[in-house]
């Protein structure tokens, strides 16, 4: 690899670890609601320049998780914990109407599209990425391809139009190597039970696993709600 190539091979990097470190400490509560955020200090506490912080800033933004001033500067979007039932409810509604498809004369999913699925999540159980929020991306990848299995384009596409809004809160579900092991194998159960063409032990397990990742978003959101006011109390009481 030549010397240019090199750099910029750092440099994503460097920029990769920004984005996933000022992520996480976003969903962690670590930035009072409604403060400015300061390249400056972040890329002194991150030990990177202030270009990866920035590009950060905005990556963040494009996932909701940052909103923006007037003026250009970024801070913290508030968490709606009102909307996140009907969203989880209306993704559930979503998925489980593409298992039952199958139920119907006629209608089956795609067998080498769920092979393909469990191989990729096989090898993803063997090397699990880190607890820093990045796993959303798989997670989200992994129930698009379920619904797609099923045929119907057009719910798939719904889907994402859905994760798009809960992405935001999605992200406190994957921010410890523990949910993320469960969820790995979560979604193989699943799938080992479309392929044994037992769509009610699916749905049962597509219900729970969902569930469960709904309490734990609700209570972690709230968590960060009461650190993000917290350190805002704090601040103003300096």
């Amino acid at each position: 690899m030549n010397t240019s190539a090199t750099r910029a091979s750092a440099a994503q990097l460097l920029r990769e670890r920004a984005y996933t470190q000022i992520r996480k400490m976003v969903m962690l509560g670590e930035f009072p609601t409604g403060q400015r955020l300061a390249e400056e200090p972040l890329a002194e506490q991150l030990s990177v320049s202030r270009t990866p912080v920035r590009e950060a800033f905005v990556r963040l933004h494009a996932d909701r998780l940052l909103k923006r001033f007037n003026d250009g500067g970024y801070y913290v979007a508030e968490i709606d914990l009102f909307d996140i039932r009907d969203l989880y409810e209306l993704r559930l509604t979503l998925e489980i109407r593409g298992l039952t498809r199958a139920l119907e004369p006629g209608i089956q999913h795609d067998r080498d599209a769920l092979v393909d699925l469990r191989e990729d999540w096989l090898a993803i159980q063997d090397a699990p990425p880190a607890a820093d929020g990045s796993f959303i991306e798989l997670d989200e990848g992994f129930h698009l391809a379920l619904l797609r299995s099923s045929g119907n384009l057009a719910m798939a596409e719904t889907l994402e139009a859905v994760n798009v809004r809960i992405r935001p809160v999605r992200t406190f579900d994957f921010l410890t190597e523990d949910r993320i092991e469960s969820s790995i194998a979560e979604h193989l159960g699943i799938v080992e039970a479309v392929l044994d063409n037992d769509i009610a032990l699916a749905v049962d397990r597509l219900r729970e696993h969902i569930g469960v990742s709904l309490d734990v978003v609700e209570q972690r959101a709230a968590e960060a709600i009461r650190q993000r006011s917290l350190r805002g109390r704090r601040l103003r009481g300096a």
